[in-house]
């Protein structure tokens, strides 16, 4: 059995407020998975599921497109916002290619989620929203005197030094495996890589498609059906900004209202999905 000492995941789960959020996101998830729609259309229900973690992710990396402009759109081309957009639908389509990768060899799956997000960046129609590497330094970690383009972040940017180590030490984390309730790894996941930015753009899309294959790969949502993206976007910038603080502060009360907030942003993804799944019961979508 695992120790806190080489389990330091596990200790999480005692944090202020863990417990309540890991029970609360257990049981939405079940009864999502228990609809009676799911037990023939749940493929549907993953699509749109994607679909709409894909704009909620978008939206909090400054490109807040209306659904059905998603949905409509077949161009991502044409400016800062579309390929923002465009970014966010490649994480993910690309993310359930992956889950097989994620636990022998993390740090490949991130590299690779920085390859499909930065798309054409580099090339003459300019980066993403939030972009602004070049296409040499695409699915790679930043190296010195490389800048990072993410807007919405304003915390200091860690050292390449320190970003390498801290990676080292996630990845090692992931592949040892974890008692610790699949929240708290997927929460750990997104913050650290949120107070990374180990990449020159595009690390906000990153994280939360990295937070989305933790989740799904813990076997917590084995068919992808509650998109905590939704819930993130839901609850806002400030919302989202003011829990990643708490993260980086690293204080018991800090780090556990980050863990709370992914739950509950998992959640309002389930509550997403479960309207989804009443809307094909009623024959309306």
């Amino acid at each position: 059995m695992s120790t806190h000492a080489s389990d330091p995941l596990a200790a999480l789960g005692s944090l202020p407020g863990v417990a309540d959020a890991v029970d609360s996101v257990r049981k939405a998830v079940d009864r999502v998975y228990g609809h009676r729609v799911m037990r023939r259309r749940s493929n549907e229900i993953s699509s749109e599921a994607a679909l709409r973690g894909a704009r909620g992710s978008a939206a909090l990396s400054g490109a807040d497109w209306a659904l059905e402009e998603v949905r409509r759109r077949t161009d991502f081309s044409a400016d800062a916002e579309a390929r923002t957009v465009g970014a966010a639908l490649r994480l993910g389509a690309e993310a359930g290619q992956l889950l097989s990768i994620w636990r022998q060899s993390p740090l490949r799956v991130l590299a690779r989620l920085h390859l499909v997000a930065a798309g054409d960046e580099g090339a003459a129609d300019g980066p993403v929203a939030g972009g602004g590497g070049v296409r040499d330094s695409v699915g790679r970690p930043r190296l010195d005197g490389e800048s990072v383009d993410e807007p919405l972040i304003e915390a200091p940017l860690p050292a390449p030094a320190e970003v390498a180590g801290r990676l080292d030490g996630l990845s090692e984390l992931i592949v040892a495996g974890s008692e610790a309730p699949a929240l708290v790894t997927a929460a750990v996941v997104h913050g650290e890589l949120l107070a990374l930015r180990p990449f020159t753009s595009c690390n906000g899309l990153v994280a939360r498609a990295a937070e989305r294959i933790a989740l799904v790969g813990s076997g917590l949502d084995p068919k992808a059906i509650c998109p905590a993206e939704v819930g993130h976007a839901e609850q806002g910038r400030a919302a989202y900004l003011a829990a990643f603080e708490g993260y980086l502060s690293g204080t018991p009360e800090g780090v556990g209202a980050w863990i709370a907030h992914c739950g509950r942003s998992v959640e309002l993804g389930v509550r997403e999905s479960t309207a989804v799944c009443e809307a094909l019961q009623r024959g309306a979508a």
